[in-house]
């Protein structure tokens, strides 16, 4: 497995993880970052989705599909732009930037390994 590949990989099962939670245990997230718990069915179709988004990044990594890889970079990116805003806007707490910070961090880490290597 290529090293974007990794990357890719490893954000998957993030992602697996994170949707298992919500899935399960949502308000045991929720609390951990200062959100208001909830008894709404909304975040348990999140973690459905993050659940199934970790399954694509997790696949698409086995079978290197690089073209993948970088556009998940671009989209990755601008997750904490828009968390940002939402915080500024009023919408939500400042914990959820963290998430918007793992998006970033994980994506500056594929942008790195989808360079090419230097020849000497």
């Amino acid at each position: 497995m290529s090293n974007s590949a990794r990357s890719i990989f490893v954000f998957g099962l993030y992602l697996a993880l994170l949707g298992i939670v919500l899935l399960v245990a949502p308000n045991f997230l929720l609390g951990m970052f200062a959100l208001p718990a909830t008894t709404d069915v909304w975040i348990r179709v999140v973690g459905m989705l993050l659940l199934f988004l970790g399954f694509y990044y997790t696949q698409s990594a086995r079978k290197e599909l690089t073209d993948f890889f970088r556009w998940t970079v671009y989209v990755r990116a601008t997750v904490i732009l828009f968390f940002a805003a939402f915080v500024l806007a009023g919408f939500a707490e400042p914990p959820l930037i963290l998430f918007g910070v793992v998006d970033l961090l994980g994506a500056i880490w594929t942008s790195l390994a989808l360079r090419p290597a230097k020849t000497a």
